[in-house]
């Protein structure tokens, strides 16, 4: 099995979900005002913040190391992300957590997306 080559990582401090889909549209900017002004949070703490789409199939995540935002973006190729639901709160989640959602896994069920293998996108 492949590791992964660019991820979050297991040491960061703090990793928070951000309910509501957002407009995939936004850029670090977009997304850094949405942390300041909706959240309350410093988008230059260090802190990474997660975003997904409407359809859940996407998600961003932005945050600030040292001298500029990063921002890493995964779109699955057909299932879907578990999402908390509208009405939870803001969830914090460690670095381990964040990765086991990328690769697919319902982190409250532990059940992960299944592999798939392509040979040509055409």
């Amino acid at each position: 099995m492949r590791q992964p080559t660019l991820r979050p990582a297991l040491s960061l401090p703090k990793v928070y979900l951000y309910r509501d889909p957002i407009d995939f549209r936004k850029s670090h900017r977009g997304l850094s005002a949405l942390v300041e002004l909706e959240l309350g949070h410093n988008p230059f703490s260090g802190e990474l913040y997660v975003f997904t789409n409407k359809q859940r199939n996407k998600i961003k995540c932005l945050f600030w190391e040292d001298n500029g935002f990063v921002l890493y973006y995964k779109s699955l190729a057909e299932e879907k992300f578990k999402w908390p639901k509208r009405t939870d709160e803001l969830v914090t989640l460690t670095g381990q957590q964040i990765n086991w959602l990328l690769d697919g896994y319902d982190i409250s069920l532990m059940k992960g997306h299944k592999k798939l293998e392509y040979e040509s996108l055409f």
